[in-house]
């Protein structure tokens, strides 16, 4: 689906750079549109490593990542994800 390293960096607010890793990707058949699962390894309250996901296209030659704002599609990658975690707990 992807077709970049298996890692990509983003400057933050702070200018400060970090590496995030690409877990996954995925398409949506149903809307057409790509999807990235990827982590920084930092790690939550509860001490789980937070992993984020967003919307992706190709835009001028660069991948351009979006946020997933409708509820449909925020749906959608959950149950993705839940999927996964079942799959890997087995």
């Amino acid at each position: 689906m992807m077709n970049m390293k298996d890692s990509f960096n983003i400057i933050n607010k702070e200018g400060k750079l970090i590496k995030y890793d690409i877990l996954f990707s995925f398409k949506n058949e149903s809307n057409n549109k790509d999807y990235i699962v990827y982590t920084d390894y930092s790690k939550d309250i509860n001490n789980n490593i937070n992993i984020y996901t967003a919307r992706y296209c190709l835009k001028n030659s660069k991948i351009k990542l979006e946020t997933i704002e409708k509820e449909e599609e925020l749906k959608y990658v959950e149950t993705i994800l839940n999927s996964i975690r079942e799959e890997l707990k087995n």
